[in-house]
């Protein structure tokens, strides 16, 4: 009888230490998932609170779109990333902020990946500029259909563009969406020593796209009601000091008259212009376009504006000019900013124009003689996306000779860019037909009468980007 009850006595502590180790094992686990969840919770709580922010502090929508890629690789642990934004016709994806180390998430062309093996920047370059149209891979997809999903670089929407020495295997992408609005797309990359997404990343991923969607929404709001109020004392004192800095008047130059013309579509301006003195028989004219608008726009003009003052007197290469202006800029502006530039050299001896376009829009040349237009178009790449080795080697002169009545307009794309009521643009066609009109009557004309075109083909539809605009004309 005691032995019976001493089995059973035995049996029973046996049972209660396994159920108690077994419920300290639980417990340890519930413990590591809790403290699991605690992080990601303090994670995507972070991410707001960066977001919160950088509205707080009013940084500009590049910064935003910089701290949404960057907040969500760093939680997903991913190895980079990229924003894509919605067109405002709805009708493609340009890219918003792609981190250098992002593998590529559209197709590139063999000739980009050739150069590629030599010069990354080229990669980068392309993908910064590349839109995404229906169709086109794995975030279009997501565009299309919304909601958020795994791909695997195997999959046929991503199939073959991570053989690029990234090692990427998986990506997230999601699409971004507030009030029945679609905004862009937001995927996360992984890394070579990174384990492929899996199901909680996603639902981590699928918070971060909700709150980036209503921070993008937000933004928008936020720029169709203007400026904050407290910040008009200082843009008003920007703009200012900016219409100190381009010039007050044209230019007396033998033989030619020259006119132009700044309407930023803000407080200030992210275009620039400015005529200089080369020597006795030579002047220099430059028009200049920095990505983005506003107040960080307008301090990339200023910087411009040094560096080419310091590189153009006793320089008669406009090519040249370009590349020394390049090689200065280059270190001091951000990764996601450029500068498209045109810089014009004038022999008042041979009435030779001297053309170096970088990435900018083509000029028009007008043939008084048959009052035809030619767009002229020099190779070169935009200032600030290449330190030099690239740059130097493809931007390259053109020379005109200009006869009397000739002239040569140069304009920024906020012109060829304005949009009506209906969202159609004015447009090249449209820009040309301005000049065959107005050449003949001067520079001052042509400017002006351009400019009063504008405004009438816009009618009440705002300003969406600066207009600049320069005539030149022989006499």
């Amino acid at each position: 009888m005691v032995t019976g009850l001493l089995i059973i006595f035995v049996a029973l502590s046996g049972f209660l230490s396994w159920k108690l180790v077994r419920q300290q094992r639980a417990l340890r686990l519930l413990g590591h998932e809790w403290r699991a969840l605690q992080a990601e919770e303090k994670q995507v709580f972070d991410f707001l609170r960066g977001l919160g922010e950088s509205f707080g502090s009013g940084a500009g929508h590049r910064d935003l779109h910089r701290l949404i890629v960057e907040s969500g690789v760093r939680i997903l642990n991913a190895h980079g990333g990229a924003l894509y934004l919605v067109d405002r016709g709805g009708e493609f994806l340009s890219p918003a902020y792609i981190s250098r180390t992002c593998a590529p998430l559209v197709r590139v062309p063999p000739h980009i990946r050739q150069q590629a093996t030599s010069n990354p920047v080229a990669l980068e370059s392309y993908l910064r500029l590349s839109l995404v149209h229906p169709g086109d891979g794995a975030v279009a997809r997501m565009w299309k259909e919304g909601g958020a999903r795994i791909f695997n670089f195997s999959d046929p929407e991503l199939a073959g563009l991570a053989a690029n020495g990234q090692g990427a295997t998986s990506a997230l992408v999601g699409c971004l969406s507030y009030r029945d609005k679609t905004l862009g797309v937001l995927a996360v990359v992984n890394g070579p020593m990174s384990a492929t997404f899996g199901p909680d990343d996603l639902a981590v991923f699928k918070a971060i796209a909700e709150q980036s969607a209503f921070a993008l929404f937000s933004e928008a709001v936020y720029l169709e009601a203007g400026e904050k109020r407290r910040l008009d004392s200082d843009l008003e004192t920007a703009r200012e000091i900016q219409s100190i800095l381009l010039p007050a008047g044209s230019p007396e130059i033998a033989g030619y008259e020259v006119s132009g013309l700044n309407i930023p579509a803000r407080h200030v301006s992210g275009d620039y212009f400015d005529y200089l003195r080369i020597d006795e028989h030579h002047w220099g004219l430059a028009i200049a376009d920095v990505s983005g608008k506003g107040i960080p726009a307008a301090l990339i003009t200023g910087m411009c504006r040094s560096l080419l003052r310091a590189a153009a007197p006793g320089c008669t290469s406009a090519a040249e000019v370009m590349r020394a202006v390049n090689r200065r800029l280059y270190p001091d502006i951000k990764q996601d900013m450029f500068v498209s530039m045109l810089y014009v050299v004038i022999d008042t001896r041979t009435n030779d124009v001297t053309l170096a376009r970088a990435g900018h829009d083509p000029p028009l040349l007008y043939r008084a003689a048959g009052r035809e237009v030619l767009p002229l178009r020099p190779p070169g790449m935009a200032v600030g996306i290449d330190s030099g080795s690239v740059f130097d080697r493809v931007i390259t002169e053109e020379i005109v000779t200009l006869a009397s009545g000739d002239g040569i307009l140069l304009y920024t794309d906020g012109a060829t860019e304005a949009l009506d009521a209906h969202g159609t643009e004015f447009g090249l066609p449209r820009l040309i037909q301005a000049v065959q009109a107005n050449a003949p009557k001067g520079a001052a004309a042509t400017v002006s009468n351009i400019a009063a075109e504008l405004r009438e083909f816009a009618g009440e539809f705002a300003q969406y980007d600066d207009i600049t605009l320069i005539s030149i004309r022989r006499l």
